[in-house]
């Protein structure tokens, strides 16, 4: 059964070996480590295949330390094999959030209206590389970057895809100035 990236989301990487039988550490990029403690399966990158591996055991260490006996991982050159490797899980296991609370891939597309100036445009993007993660949204050729503030975010409409901001004044029009 092959797995295509998008139909998964990233859940962190494998950093280092822990023992010569094997089992290696995954550091997860994740808020809530605890909701991955489980698992029975996951799918490793490797080089563009996105490969199952079932776990025998694991166990979290340290947070977002994840410590993880992969079924026929029994070596040291086994685990160098997988080394640096991401991990992946299919999108359906993340869990369901409500309310304001989104993940960044299932809102691309969305519409963002501001409570001031209405309309803004489309999601294009979630830039999370910066300090302050930003909505990137795109209005014809003009690209807008709102800070992804809770303060800033008052609705998320999973059915009508919006989301509705209030900016402070004046932070919208910035972009359109001539």
């Amino acid at each position: 059964m092959m797995m295509q990236k998008e139909d998964c989301f990233y859940l962190g990487k494998i950093v280092k070996k822990h023992s010569f039988k094997g089992e290696v550490v995954i550091k997860l990029d994740t808020d809530e480590p605890d909701l991955y403690e489980n698992l029975e399966s996951v799918f490793v990158d490797l080089g563009n295949n996105l490969v199952p591996f079932f776990i025998e055991k694991s166990s979290l260490s340290k947070s977002t330390m994840f410590r993880v006996k992969f079924e026929d991982v029994d070596t040291e050159q086994d685990a160098d094999a997988i080394m640096r490797a991401g991990i992946y899980l299919p999108l359906n296991l993340l869990p369901k959030l409500t309310g304001n609370k989104f993940y960044y891939h299932e809102v691309i597309g969305f519409t963002i209206i501001d409570k001031n100036y209405g309309e803004v445009g489309t999601l294009a993007y979630v830039n999370d590389k910066a300090a302050q993660p930003l909505f990137e949204i795109e209005n014809g050729d003009t690209e807008i970057f709102i800070p992804m503030i809770d303060d800033f975010i008052k609705k998320v409409d999973r059915e009508h895809k919006t989301i509705e901001v209030e900016t402070p004044k004046g932070l919208i029009e910035l972009y359109f100035e001539d």
